[in-house]
């Protein structure tokens, strides 16, 4: 594992530790109040980190293989991750622990595999406003918006 490939791993990992210890510190009153930016409850935006975010390893494979990244406007984005959340609203805890496991633990995995040459690779997202390297791409949406997400779970509950 090259240095920067670990360094990042283990921010993911911590981030994903971190999620994991605020899921399992919920009680039942927590799980359901409301996030006031995403506007959905704590436990639907736990889940929507480790169903959509982490999902970033799926697209930072296809920037690696060269291929083109979904060209999504943040309207569309923002419509699939409320369908998300309609469909998930029930979503209990166990579930979202397994998802955040499972695919935290994939994603590090995934990082943590990588060289340089693959962490720099870049692929076009006009979201992110062009070009974005492989480690930019999960940078931004795990560890920038993905603490967004967990800071306004935060502050649902009172933390």
């Amino acid at each position: 594992m090259e240095s920067r490939a670990k360094e990042l791993a283990e921010r993911l990992r911590g981030f994903n530790g971190e999620v994991i210890a605020f899921v399992e510190r919920c009680d039942e009153q927590d799980w359901k109040k409301i996030c006031a930016w995403e506007q959905w409850p704590v436990g639907v935006t736990a889940r929507h980190i480790g169903a959509g975010h982490y999902s970033a390893v799926n697209l930072s494979r296809k920037i690696i293989a060269g291929e083109p990244l979904p060209q999504l406007t943040g309207e569309q984005v923002v419509e699939m991750a409320n369908q998300h959340a309609r469909e998930h609203a029930e979503c209990t805890r166990r579930d979202v622990l397994d998802i955040l496991n499972r695919n935290g633990g994939e994603m590090v995995e995934f990082v943590a595999g990588l060289d340089d040459s693959e962490l720099d690779r870049t692929g076009y997202l006009s979201m992110l406003g062009g070009d974005v390297t492989v480690r930019q791409f999960i940078e931004n949406v795990v560890l920038i918006s993905g603490k967004e997400h967990l800071g306004n779970m935060k502050t649902a509950v009172g933390l």
